[in-house]
């Protein structure tokens, strides 16, 4: 797979795009499942099909675009908002990006790593051997480090934080049992991590909201920052509230590139607390 994987990343980003739209229309049209889902999450966010039918193309340009930016020269980054991370840079007190399933979520944080330095960044380890060796063995990039979603990656990432450095994380992935509440995401309740507020709040970090745009043409990708509006309830429901809120202000400005056949809304797998 990674031989595969070397290879698609040599080819030209807009054919990369080009296959991966075809790709996320077939998906689209062939799983009855993904489609049902994709077409509930839109409407229960406002939108109808014909308004965000550009997003299943781009599902499959994620997909598409991943052994380019896995095993391939780095793509073009465009700014739109950097001066907020010199900001919180010069605090000393790191930085925690939150950022949706909205557009090129990996190139977002491989454009800090290129530009200001460390940053590391939450996953959750896949299920399957052969993809879990792919994708922990491929994201590896200069200044870019990964922490699973279990109790040392937490502490990674507090780690991060105390040494002014910045981290990661998608606050719109369904979390395992006893790490999140339930909150509302789109007037209805979405099983929601709290450690992006914790995180925050045991730190002084400063909070940016980030998402990287897929351009046309496979002219690259453009990096949108937002400062954190105000600061962090203190509890984990309402702190998960207003996070969600944020979440779904950055959709709003781009629903032509959330990912919506994720399953926002599905019960949280079995876990345990940290």
């Amino acid at each position: 797979m990674k031989t595969l994987f070397r290879a698609l990343a040599l080819l030209p980003l807009p054919v990369l795009h080009a296959f991966g739209a075809a790709l996320g229309w077939v998906s689209f049209l062939a799983s009855a499942t993904y489609r049902q889902r994709f077409v509930a999450n839109a409407r229960q966010a406002g939108y109808g099909l014909a308004q965000v039918r550009a997003a299943v193309a781009e599902a499959g340009k994620l997909v598409a675009e991943a052994p380019r930016l896995w095993f391939g020269r780095s793509p073009a980054i465009e700014w739109e908002g950097a001066q907020l991370i010199d900001a919180g840079l010069a605090l000393g007190k790191g930085i925690v990006f939150l950022t949706p399933h909205l557009g090129c979520f990996e190139a977002t944080a491989q454009g800090y790593a290129a530009r200001y330095g460390r940053i590391t960044v939450l996953y959750r380890p896949a299920r399957k051997a052969w993809l879990r060796d792919l994708v922990d063995t491929s994201r590896a990039r200069a200044n870019l480090a990964t922490a699973p979603t279990t109790l040392a990656g937490v502490k990674q990432m507090l780690k991060a934080l105390k040494a002014g450095e910045a981290v990661g994380l998608l606050p719109d992935q369904v979390p395992p049992q006893n790490l999140g509440v339930w909150a509302p995401f789109f007037d209805r309740p979405a099983y929601t991590m709290t450690l992006s507020a914790r995180l925050a709040q045991q730190t002084g970090a400063t909070v940016l909201l980030a998402w990287g745009q897929r351009l046309a043409w496979g002219r690259g990708f453009r990096i949108h920052l937002r400062a954190w509006p105000g600061e962090l309830p203190g509890t984990p429901a309402d702190a998960a509230a207003q996070v969600n809120a944020q979440m779904e202000r950055l959709v709003r400005e781009c629903p032509q590139q959330y990912l919506w056949g994720y399953a926002r809304y599905k019960e949280p797998a079995p876990g345990r607390a940290a």
